[in-house]
């Protein structure tokens, strides 16, 4: 075998696990959004709370301790819409159902959708707060200068750790824009 034989099989060989490499990392980084959001519903991290209502629990109300819940809200940007915290600290017992009540405005003259997408505060209290129901779980669609009032019933596990005292719920406002085949807007 001459070395040019040989220095081209080298060649190859180096592309094709160059090549085997680079398509193991596009799937990997395919799989790794999933997989994070996974990782974070499971586990907690990064304030993820569940994307569907949650069964009522029947545990006792542990009236030995308060919890302050705090609401917080903001807007992404490309929805001209408002979005207020009418109850902004609700104290509740763990096991306790409570009710708060959000206000949605569409400051613009056009009709337009959007979701509040919600992350609770310290991360290890999220899997201890259940949202029974939630605008979270929707897209929401507000005519021009339209505003709705919506509530969120949620329950605070009494498993929550006794030195996490204040939840912090914040919703993030996107917009939505989701083209149906026919090239029109779902509505």
């Amino acid at each position: 075998m001459s070395k040019s034989q040989s220095s081209d099989e080298g060649v190859q060989r180096t592309v094709r696990k160059t090549l085997w490499a680079l398509l193991g990392m596009v799937l990997f980084t395919i799989a790794l959004v999933p997989l994070y959001d996974v990782f974070c519903e499971v586990t907690g991290l990064n304030g993820k709370t569940a994307t569907s209502a949650q069964v009522m629990s029947a545990q006792e109300r542990d009236d030995t301790r308060w919890v302050r819940v705090q609401l917080v809200t903001r807007s992404g940007t490309g929805l001209p819409w408002r979005l207020e915290a009418l109850d902004q600290v609700i104290a509740v017992h763990p096991g306790e159902i409570a009710q708060a009540r959000f206000r949605f405005t569409n400051t613009s003259d056009v009709r337009s959708s959007g979701r509040a997408v919600p992350s609770v505060s310290p991360s290890q209290g999220a899997r201890h707060f259940r949202k029974m129901e939630c605008f979270c779980f929707q897209e929401q669609w507000l005519e021009g200068g339209e505003s709705i009032e919506l509530p969120l019933v949620f329950q605070v596990d009494p498993a929550l750790p006794a030195d996490i005292q204040t939840l912090t719920l914040a919703y993030t406002l996107y917009p939505m824009s989701e083209v149906v085949a026919q090239g029109g807007y779902r509505e």
